[in-house]
């Protein structure tokens, strides 16, 4: 909720364009921060016998505690005359975002390198640590924790990268290339080359890419509609996650034959379209236009003309 609203907070307000993609991947590190402590913290506690409805009870009212603490400390904006044409004028923002070819290839891109988390990480990560590779239940829940940690890490860090060589699709590129060749071994490397979490967290790390199309979006977008730009690509983003979890699910359940317990053959000709999806978003990486500040024109100052 807090990357949420501060990645629509940043969006819509002034900051510098050296900053921009640090700080859209500041706010995304607090809500991986989340998405990690639910599997290691959260998975074991019900597992010492936390009550699961009591735990989502307490979930809720976080919630509204938070809720109430975003409207008092979010900084408060002058009011604007109101237009009775406000829908109009949203409906227009939504097709000038989406009119703009940039704005889509950035909703694939971040939803192909999103994926291999949401997916297969946070669904399948524990299941298959446990089915295909053997490990107990403890140890598979904190290596699959390990790659939203690497988020944590890895979407301020490459946004960080990205501000200082003023350049977005390199980083996006290294990282995709990383996140390719770690899901691959993953996946069809042995468990015992590389030391205990390792190679999740560098996953995690590599993952964080998915956050800098956010900030491509915006500058490859009029500044009036940064906020409509944000939500489009979350849209885009998070389709990828509702539409293609259940398939993969399906497919998994199909390639096992129905058996209670599937066989790593049978994780890895189910999950080896993400290999490809990540490959696509590398290629789709190619058509993005640079946004970064090296390649901006300079603003002209009143005093050179």
């Amino acid at each position: 909720m807090f990357a949420l609203v501060g990645a629509v907070y940043i969006a819509t307000t002034s900051f510098p364009a050296s900053l921009a993609a640090t700080l859209i991947g500041a706010t995304q590190m607090f809500g991986m921060a989340g998405g990690s402590a639910g599997q290691f913290v959260v998975g074991p506690a019900i597992t010492a016998g936390l009550v699961w409805n009591r735990f989502w009870l307490g979930m809720g009212f976080a919630g509204l505690v938070i809720s109430v603490l975003l409207f008092v400390l979010l900084p408060k904006q002058e009011r604007t005359e109101e237009r009775p044409d406000w829908v109009k004028g949203a409906v227009r923002a939504m097709g000038s975002v989406l009119r703009n070819p940039q704005s889509v290839l950035c909703g694939m891109i971040a939803g192909l390198l999103f994926i291999p988390t949401t997916i297969f990480d946070m669904i399948w990560g524990v299941r298959y640590l446990q089915e295909a590779r053997g490990f107990e239940y403890g140890a598979a829940v904190m290596r699959s924790a390990m790659v939203p940690l690497g988020w944590i890490i890895g979407c301020p860090l490459l946004g960080f990268v990205s501000d200082r060589i003023g350049r977005r699709k390199p980083v996006i590129l290294g990282g995709a290339v990383v996140l390719l060749a770690c899901l691959a071994w993953i996946l069809f490397g042995r468990a015992d080359v590389f030391p205990p979490y390792v190679l999740a967290i560098i996953a995690g790390i590599a993952s964080g890419a998915a956050m800098l199309p956010y900030t491509v979006i915006k500058e490859a977008n009029p500044p009036e509609v940064g906020g409509t730009a944000t939500g489009v690509i979350n849209f885009l983003n998070f389709t990828f996650s509702a539409l293609l979890g259940p398939v993969f699910g399906g497919v998994l359940r199909r390639v096992a034959g129905g058996a209670s317990q599937a066989a790593l053959e049978h994780y890895q000709a189910a999950f080896q379209p993400l290999l490809y999806g990540v490959g696509l978003a590398i290629l789709l990486t190619l058509f993005l236009r640079e946004t970064g500040s090296a390649v901006r024109a300079p603003v002209p100052t009143r005093g050179s003309a």
